[in-house]
């Protein structure tokens, strides 16, 4: 993964966050739970996205597949406002159940989901239109409950779109993705319930879900919820996708941004799942113009050698 103004008043944000709407690069929304309903979740309260990790043993391998991540390396908050002429993050697109379906082909076809998929003519993408990066594109049927997400999106002179790989996600129940398939993330797992969202943190100042985060290095290997590998080398030193880490109980957030708490809080809660590969510690979440950089930058205190990883199940190769 790669890193890739408008003033909205307080009580708009709330009514979009409490009834729905359409997300850009400049606001966006929550979860869904229900036709035209949005909360803070994906998924239902029992999915792993949603598990509560704040008293579940360590890995005994904890120590190494920390180091191997750096362990004076920092979280970094890979959303905000604009970086680099785009907005900073992953946009989300929301749409109705009679949004127009558009022919989408995946170079990696047989582990992708065929389209059509409701993207509108005027889809954010990560990095925005000219961007370079990974290129994700996601899109949610509000009405349907359906995820929609890309990888390397492009739209096509006819409208019509091709991607590396795309995968749909029923936000209404537990169901992964086959074994060995990846989606959009190279993990194989949804990217959208594992961002940070700026109405839960400044609006509702709680976050119920765990956070999407990359690593430099992985193994060759993943465990649940991931169902797909993307690294280089097989040595067990490595991260295997989908490892979860939760930032130590005892780690002082007292000085931070009342913000930024927020999201340590998190942290220490619910942990963040790893992903994909990219710079070590890099935290996702969707754009808004709302979101103070300075704030957000001040978790960039947080080291490595603060978390520590849940015991994790079997390894999958």
């Amino acid at each position: 993964m790669k890193k890739t103004k408008y003033i909205f008043l307080a009580s708009l944000i709330i009514i979009l966050y409490s009834c729905g709407g359409s997300s850009s690069a400049g606001s966006s929304d929550g979860t869904y739970s229900g036709a035209n309903s949005y909360t803070d979740r994906a998924f239902p309260v029992d999915n792993p996205w949603n598990q509560d990790i704040s008293n579940a043993p360590l890995d005994p391998n904890s120590d190494i597949y920390i180091s191997s991540m750096g362990r004076t390396g920092t979280v970094h908050p890979d959303f905000g406002t604009w970086w680099d002429g785009a907005a900073l993050g992953q946009p989300v697109n929301t749409v109705s159940g009679s949004q127009t379906k558009v022919p989408v082909t995946f170079s990696y076809g047989r582990e992708s989901d065929p389209g059509p998929y409701p993207i509108p003519a005027n889809a954010e993408i990560q990095g925005g239109p000219n961007g370079t990066g990974d290129r994700h594109l996601i899109v949610i049927d509000k009405d349907r409950g359906i995820l929609y997400e890309m990888y390397q999106a492009y739209q096509n002179g006819d409208g019509s779109w091709r991607a590396e790989s795309g995968a749909k996600f029923n936000l209404n129940t537990n169901e992964l993705r086959p074994a060995g398939y990846t989606s959009a993330d190279a993990a194989g797992l949804p990217i959208y319930p594992g961002l940070v969202r700026y109405e839960e943190v400044v609006v509702k100042k709680e976050i119920n879900h765990a956070l999407r985060f990359t690593a430099n290095q992985t193994r060759h290997a993943y465990v649940y919820p991931a169902r797909h590998a993307a690294g280089n080398s097989t040595s067990t030193a490595l991260p295997p996708m989908g490892m979860r880490v939760r930032l130590k109980a005892g780690y002082d957030i007292s000085a931070y941004p009342e913000s930024v708490q927020v999201i340590l809080r998190t942290l220490k809660k619910y942990g963040m799942i790893l992903a994909d590969n990219g710079n070590s510690w890099m935290l996702s979440g969707i754009p808004n113009e709302n979101w103070n950089d300075s704030e957000l930058h001040t978790i960039k205190q947080v080291p490595g050698s603060a978390f520590e990883v849940v015991k994790m199940g079997e390894v999958q190769y």
